[in-house]
């Protein structure tokens, strides 16, 4: 696609989520309704968030479900704004990129040892419950993703400093767990538990302070969580998506959460530049996994080897990592046909992006996180690497 093309549908795109203030439905809001689901049993909040998500036909309304501020997405809006900035120095901006970052630093989780973020909705499966807005590596991470992107662009100090406090807040906060290889950082403080791709982003995050502090807990807590993800690594370059630390069962789901991982890595070897040696061989065969088995005519696979529904975060994932870190010319090739495939099979007149398409039905409903905020992030990440 033509690069005045793709400006124009991020445009679109951004002035739909600007109309739309930021607020928005998520596949994952529904017990944000005030219907009693718990009466039905353990399972009859997960029953409802599963049936709800995949539910064609947008029912949120019907029962009770309003439109909500998402800090994840909060986070997207403003790394998409201030990445935008970097490119553009468009002065418009910067008010809109100090709104989101004050909106963020008042809307913060209290009570724990730094700054934290949850999502706005209750998540429930048959094991696990977690109330709105308790913390979370991952809200937390991208939500600093955010941050740091604010900081790299306006040099405020006061946003170093709230990056700090997000690392206080994973470090002292969170469980973690330890073997051989290295450190595995819980996902939430709910339980002990290892997720590959949420402790990598905590991984990043010290990585990016040890490269403006010099301060060696933050080398050695990122180096340790990196060692561990990637000696989880399968021979032919994939990750799966957590293990049980009582049985050592993995969990098999191999879709956008490898380009999660494999960003992570690749910016621990961008801050600490002695790690490349080490990392380098386990991220450049997940980078070569990723892009022969993930991705057929800029399509993504959902959860590889399934091939349906086509899901638009897994597209945006695809677009951000081969952006980002693009090895060759083939990579942005590999970029733009994920961009032309979105555009052309999941995005609405109106300038949103659709959810999931399935052979035989689409799912419209125009997330305001799992799709518009991922999809604006991916289209600034690629409007620049074009420029580059």
């Amino acid at each position: 696609m033509e690069v005045k093309e793709i400006e124009a549908i991020n445009a679109k795109l951004i002035n739909y989520i600007e109309k739309e203030e930021y607020q928005g439905y998520d596949p994952y809001d529904t017990l944000n309704s005030p219907l009693p689901f718990g009466l039905i049993g353990k399972w009859g909040k997960p029953i409802a968030i599963q049936i709800q998500k995949r539910n064609p036909l947008n029912l949120r309304p019907l029962i009770g479900i309003k439109k909500g501020y998402n800090p994840k997405a909060m986070g997207l809006f403003l790394q998409a704004y201030s990445l935008r900035y970097q490119r553009t120095k468009e002065a418009e901006l910067l008010p809109k990129m100090d709104g989101l970052y004050n909106w963020l630093i008042e809307q913060s989780t209290k009570g724990y040892s730094g700054y934290c973020w949850g999502y706005n909705f209750d998540w429930a499966s048959s094991v696990k419950f977690l109330p709105a807005y308790s913390p979370t590596i991952v809200v937390s991470c991208f939500v600093a993703k955010g941050i740091r992107a604010y900081y790299t662009a306006t040099k405020k100090q006061e946003a170093l400093e709230v990056l700090k406090s997000i690392a206080t807040f994973i470090d002292q906060d969170l469980e973690k767990t330890e073997d051989e290889d290295g450190t595995c950082i819980s996902y939430s403080t709910i339980e002990p538990d290892c997720c590959y791709n949420a402790s990598m982003l905590g991984a990043e995050l010290f990585a990016f302070l040890y490269a403006q502090t010099n301060e060696q807990r933050y080398q050695e807590l990122a180096l340790k969580a990196s060692r561990f993800v990637v000696a989880k690594q399968k021979r032919d370059g994939r990750w799966n998506y957590s293990i049980n630390l009582e049985t050592g069962k993995e969990r098999t789901q191999v879709d956008f959460h490898q380009g999660y991982v494999l960003d992570s890595l690749a910016y621990v070897m961008h801050c600490i530049p002695e790690a490349k040696r080490e990392f380098e061989p386990a991220w450049q065969k997940g980078t070569d996994f990723y892009a022969k088995n993930q991705f057929v005519s800029g399509r993504a696979l959902y959860r590889y080897p399934s091939v349906w529904p086509v899901d638009i975060h897994n597209q945006a994932q695809g677009i951000i990592s081969f952006s980002r870190w693009k090895r060759n010319a083939e990579d942005l090739k590999l970029a733009d046909s994920i961009v032309e495939y979105s555009s052309k099979e999941m995005r609405s007149s109106k300038g949103y992006f659709y959810y999931k398409k399935y052979p035989w039905v689409t799912i419209k409903t125009p997330f305001i996180r799992w799709a518009q905020g991922w999809m604006w992030l991916a289209l600034e990440e690629y409007l620049k690497a074009s420029h580059e």
